[in-house]
């Protein structure tokens, strides 16, 4: 079973990473690039999803470190 997903938030001045349906962050980064490390270290040890959100809130990246039901052909 794959775990949860993991989002990398606005927080403050800084970017939090958050697990999906958490109420608090798993860590606070100072910078974006930092938060996304650490989200994606957890997203592939969970076999999850990676969204990043702008500071808009809105999704503007994704990644997936599970089990894709529609990999790419190649």
């Amino acid at each position: 079973m794959a775990g949860k997903n993991q989002h990398v938030v606005p927080r403050g001045s800084g970017w939090a990473v958050q697990g999906a349906g958490n109420s608090r962050a798993t860590s606070i980064h100072p910078t974006q690039s930092e938060a996304i490390s650490e989200a994606r270290g957890i997203a592939r040890n969970q076999e999850s999803e990676l969204f990043v959100h702008g500071r808009d809130g809105r999704i503007r990246e994704r990644d997936s470190h599970g089990r894709d039901p529609n990999p790419p052909k190649g």
